[in-house]
Formats: structure tokens, sequence, C-alpha cells
């Protein structure tokens, strides 16, 4: 199931949008020239390292002495990657996955809120995100990178403010045909999607941070909804 494109085209040209995939295209390809070894020290310098913020939490031997050893390669500002961890990526697929779905959806919201409220809404997703994204791992050793938390909240605005929407989507079954799916069942259930992965993630463990998903989708409904109640007034 992948979605092609909504049926609500924006009324104006979502410049920030425009620029946020920019930003993330455009630091993808300096990390593409980077040798391996300094391409992991800029992912733990730059991405969010949740145990360089917890580890006086924990009496945890095992990780103290990882974390003894993690430290040597950390040399950024610890507020920095606060920020930097959201146009970072980990891959080709990384990178496209996440500026597909926030060119989809992110023109529409970016068109209700206006540029600027906009861009602090997305930040703050992407903010809350990553607190929520900790809360679940608290001491991990592995950086978070990634604009998907920012986007989760991007698609939970749309979530309240564009419901009645339709997203088109490609579905491949024996052979592939187009569906148009409500935008709020398309993106309740890949909410749903996130909340189960994250719940097996926490088990099994992966790369994926579903519970930033989670955390952003959560944090985009809220604002959202607070966005919509205002603009009918």
């Amino acid at each position: 199931m992948f979605p092609l494109y909504d049926t609500i085209p924006s009324r104006k040209k979502p410049y920030v949008t425009y620029f946020i995939i920019f930003i993330n295209v455009l630091i993808f390809f300096y990390e593409i020239f980077l040798s391996n070894e300094k391409l992991i020290m800029f992912f733990y310098n730059y991405g969010v390292l949740p145990i360089r913020y917890t580890h006086v939490l924990t009496s945890n031997p095992i990780l103290l002495r990882k974390w003894d050893y993690y430290q040597l390669l950390l040399k950024s500002n610890p507020i920095v990657p606060f920020i930097s961890h959201m146009f970072i990526h980990g891959g080709w697929s990384h990178l496209l996955g996440n500026m597909w779905f926030l060119w989809i959806f992110g023109d529409n919201v970016e068109d209700r809120l206006g540029h600027f409220k906009y861009t602090i809404f997305y930040i703050s997703g992407g903010l809350f995100a990553l607190f929520f994204h900790m809360l679940f791992n608290s001491f991990s050793l592995y950086p978070l990178v990634g604009a998907s938390g920012a986007i989760s909240a991007v698609m939970g605005a749309y979530f309240v403010q564009f419901w009645y929407s339709k997203i088109v989507t490609l579905i491949i079954w024996f052979i592939p045909f187009l569906i148009e799916i409500p935008a709020v069942i398309f993106l309740f259930v890949w909410f749903l999607i996130q909340i189960v992965n994250g719940t097996f993630a926490n088990i099994t463990g992966t790369g994926i941070a579903y519970w930033a998903h989670i955390g952003g989708f959560i944090f985009g409904i809220y604002a959202g909804s607070k966005v919509k109640r205002r603009y009918h007034l």
C-alpha cells in the first residue's frame, strides 16, 4: 500500500515544505561523500543519542561501560542534535520515503497554517516526537536520525484538518491497481501499524523509531485540532 497523492490541491505554493525537502536532500548528498568512519561520527554527533542525556539516571554497569566508549565519538554541542537530527537520513530509502510523505501531506498543512506557523509547528512536532521516542528508549546507544517524527506530526495535523480528503494509493495484490482511500482511514490504519510495530520493536529490537512516529502523530492531532478550531471561528 503506497500513497501517490491526495485529492486536495493547496491554494498557495508550499515554500517551507520545498525548503525542508531541499535541505534534507542537500545534507544527504553531503553524507554520501563521507568515509564510513566520518559518517558514523556524523550520525553520533548530529543525531540524538539518548544515553548522552540519560546516563546519569542508570546504574547499569554494562551501559555505563559502553557509554564511556561512545563519549569519544561525541564532539558537537549536546543541544545541536535536537534540531539537526531532523535533517539527517540513514539511506536512500529512508530519505525518499520521508520526503515523499512530506510532499503529499505537507503542502495542505502549510496552506492551512501559513508559512511561519508551519515552520514552528514542524520543528515543535519533531521535538515532541524525539522526547516521546526517548521515553521508550531512554538508554539507547543508537543515534536517532530522520525527519519522520516531524513528518508524522504533519500527518497528524492532516488527519484532523483534511479528514475528508482521499489518498490515491497504489495497491499491489496479484496485479497493481489504484484506489482512493479516505484520508481518515488511511492515516488511522498507518497510526495503528506504528503502535503495533512499536510494541513489538521494544521486544525484538529494530532500527525504526516507531515511538517517534506515534509521538509526532499525537502532537499533530493536538496542534492541528487547535488550529482547525480557530480557523472555523
